[in-house]
């Protein structure tokens, strides 16, 4: 290679060009004037064209280099003064640098002086360095400026090389350390919640899962017995169980097999079992209750799935119907609902116990746990006053006579005269108290206490006694007797029709006269008659205490109306019960003394000893006198001459009234009908006992001589029979018909 230029290439060619790989001054040729500086050639001659060049302070030792040349980096070391490049020595080293560090220098001198490519241009790889280039001589200076270049700024000196791409893989240790930190920060969450639960709330979530492990149960208390006076059972409890099952847990294909056996043995309809089966979602269904123990455990023996029993007591009452609506019956929860079984049901109920125990998620007992058990109290039995066989004889009679007279309904009430005890109370219809539930509403109303009606002549001995008491009239009173009498702006009829007579007050009474009882009751006037009502319990509950008991209508006497001062003397235009009406019968048989009527013969107590209740209260209403004289003139009205034979017993005195009034219907608010009744008592000289018959809205016949009278010589007889009551001796002399005869 030559050390001039070589040739150019373009129109530049001359002593201003050189070769693109020329020696020193070469210049590369370009379309729009002469070349620019070769890439690495020397310095070459300057151009006719170019203005003189004026060396600056700044270019000693680069000679030849033109004016916008590239200045030298700073971190150049600069060249002595006057020393020029040589061609054989690209690098222009200092003085006294040797070695390595000579080597290290020419290598920063070669990278600096690399001229930039142009615009544009790739880069075609790492630069060579000049002293491996055989062909490319060594550098004469920094080659000439572009004509076109001047007054611009130059070019900014060349960058290093990119260093290839290199995936660097994270700092083990930066990993260490974040890992750490999360790790602790999440220990220090469980830690802290684990010192809140065993430390500051730990009391809370104890008491917590204690509340779930314990299941506390109630334990029914067996409820007392019902019995009659001699200790019959009357209603009476027996153990029982309940039938559940769980539907979650009986398999699709088992299904109509379960419910075909659970319906057989629990006696229902396999409609029914189907459709709980069918409640999948549900973790209960109740199946039956009352169910016998033998009827449980063949159950259990067939090992159906999730089918549980559990332990209850079963209210049955042995007699069926007997006494229904006096003894009641108690609901599903074991409560009283009507009759005694409400009346005093705090006392049959017992109190309940209570029962504590962990269990487990399946319902197991957790072994070696707590447990805590109050042993339930057992109900006391109540006995009834009520004799089983009397009151037998009581309903068949009432029920019997209903259906034959084609009446509505019908009572029965046999009471004890001394005590006043009530020892027979019969409805017909009555209440099966096994089967309660299919009976209408009506059926649960005990008649005997909480129906109301007129009494008609039977309320006459209210009359008697009053004016007796008063002093007004004596049996033998005589009094000018018409079949008709006349009553504010209303004419009133006797009982039945005759011609005027003379009859004494005896014979007023048992003929059931109503003119006679009004004509005695004007001399009394109506305060004293109200006062004689008020005495024998009218307007006021009996005091038995039974649901529903009336206490009947007796209004002021301040407020009768002009014919209402006529027809309470015999019974009507006042209302009563039929055990009040047995009442008033109970005072005169007691010699004018009134009991309170009693159902209640004691209970037991909690030692299961029996403990006699209290009798009744006593009052006097009239003399004894009076009684004796009205229970005389009572025996006559059952003589062949009065009103009430068919209500006579062979061998027994029997006193006795016959009772026969319009019916009030409160449905229809009028008069509906009439109310048929017969009451007396036996034997009539020694009264031990008193029999109340009463038919309602008989369709056959209305008189209580023919319809009442009966059902009480039938009942009559036969408690006298089942007391043992002897004869006590002959019967009364009969009725005169007349005064002095």
């Amino acid at each position: 290679m030559r050390e001039s230029g070589g040739r150019g290439q373009g129109p530049g060619r001359g002593g201003a060009g050189a070769g693109s790989q020329g020696g020193p001054g070469a210049v590369r040729r370009t379309p729009a004037g002469p070349g620019r500086p070769g890439r690495q050639g020397g310095a070459g001659r300057p151009s006719p064209d170019e203005p003189p060049r004026r060396n600056r302070p700044d270019d000693a030792g680069r000679r030849g280099a033109p004016d916008d040349a590239p200045r030298p980096r700073k971190d150049e070391p600069d060249r002595p003064e006057g020393r020029q490049a040589r061609p054989d020595d690209p690098f222009d080293l200092p003085r006294g640098l040797t070695g390595a560090a000579a080597q290290e220098s020419r290598r920063v001198r070669s990278e600096d002086t690399v001229p930039q490519p142009r615009a544009g241009a790739q880069r075609r790889g790492p630069r060579q360095d000049p002293r491996q280039d055989s062909r490319q001589g060594p550098p004469q200076g920094p080659p000439r400026s572009d004509p076109r270049r001047q007054g611009r700024r130059p070019p900014p000196p060349p960058r290093p090389p990119r260093p290839p791409l290199v995936l660097r893989l994270g700092n083990p240790r930066r990993r260490i350390n974040i890992g750490l930190i999360g790790m602790t920060f999440i220990l220090s969450i469980f830690a802290g919640r684990l010192i809140q639960l065993q430390g500051l709330d730990s009391k809370v979530y104890e008491a917590r899962a204690a509340q779930q492990r314990v299941v506390s149960e109630t334990i029914k208390a067996k409820r007392g017995s019902i019995t009659d006076v001699n200790g019959h059972e009357l209603a009476v409890t027996v153990e029982a169980r309940e039938i559940a099952i769980d539907p979650s847990k009986v398999l699709p294909g088992k299904r109509a097999h379960v419910a075909a056996v659970l319906a057989k043995e629990l006696n229902k309809p396999p409609a029914e079992i189907a459709a709980k089966l069918a409640k999948t979602t549900s973790r209960y269904e109740l199946l039956a209750r009352d169910v016998d123990p033998l009827v449980a455990d063949r159950l259990l023996e067939q090992e159906l799935p999730t089918v549980t029993t559990k332990k209850t007591y079963r209210r049955t009452y042995p007699a069926g119907d007997l006494a229904g609506t006096l003894i009641g019956f108690v609901g599903d929860d074991g409560t009283g609902l009507e009759g005694v079984e409400q009346m005093r049901n705090s006392v049959l109920a017992g109190r309940d116990g209570k029962q504590s125990m962990e269990q487990g998620r399946d319902g197991q007992r957790i072994p070696m746990t707590r447990s805590q058990r109050q042993a339930p109290i057992e109900g006391r039995d109540v006995r009834l006053t009520i004799d089983r066989d009397i009151q037998w004889a009581a309903q068949k009679a009432i029920t019997e006579q209903v259906a034959a007279s084609g009446a509505l309904s019908g009572t029965v009430i046999v009471m004890d005269v001394k005590t006043a005890q009530i020892v027979a109370m019969a409805n017909a219809p009555e209440l099966d108290l096994n089967n309660w539930q299919k009976a209408p509403d009506r059926s649960f109303v005990n008649r005997a206490v909480a129906e109301v009606f007129e009494p008609g002549s039977t309320n006459k001995v209210i009359t008697a006694a009053a004016a007796i008491e008063a002093g007004a009239v004596t049996p033998e009173t005589t009094f000018k007797v018409a079949d008709h009498i006349r009553c504010a702006d209303q004419t009133l009829k006797d009982s039945h029709p005759h011609k005027t007579e003379v009859m004494t007050f005896k014979q007023i009474v048992e003929t059931s006269s109503n003119v006679g009882t009004i004509q005695a009751a004007r001399r009394i006037g109506d305060q004293g008659l109200y006062t004689m009502l008020k005495n024998f319990g009218f307007g006021a509950r009996p005091g038995l205490g039974l649901p529903g008991e009336e206490a009947g209508l007796l209004p002021d006497h301040t407020t009768w109306s002009g014919t209402q001062r006529c027809t309470v003397a015999y019974g009507q235009g006042v209302s009563v019960t039929a055990l009040q009406t047995a009442s008033v019968y109970q005072t005169i048989a007691n010699g004018g003394v009134r009991v309170q009527p009693q159902i209640v013969a004691g209970m037991t107590d909690e030692n299961g000893r029996f403990v006699a209740g209290k009798p009744g209260r006593q009052t006097r209403v009239v003399s004894q006198n009076t009684a004796d004289e009205i229970a005389a003139m009572l025996e006559g009205a059952v003589s062949a001459e009065g009103t009430g034979t068919l209500a006579a017993i062979p061998g027994y005195r029997v006193a006795g009234k016959t009772g026969t009034a319009n019916r009030y219907d409160q449905q229809l608010g009028r008069y509906n009908g009439y109310t048929a009744s017969f009451v007396g008592f036996a034997p009539a000289d020694k009264p031990e006992l008193v029999v109340l018959a009463v038919v309602q809205k008989p369709a056959k016949d209305i008189y209580g001589g023919h319809i009442a009278a009966p059902v009480f010589k039938d009942v009559m007889t036969f408690a006298i029979k089942s007391r043992k009551i002897p004869p006590t001796g002959p019967s009364a002399s009969p009725a005169r018909i007349g005064a002095g005869h």
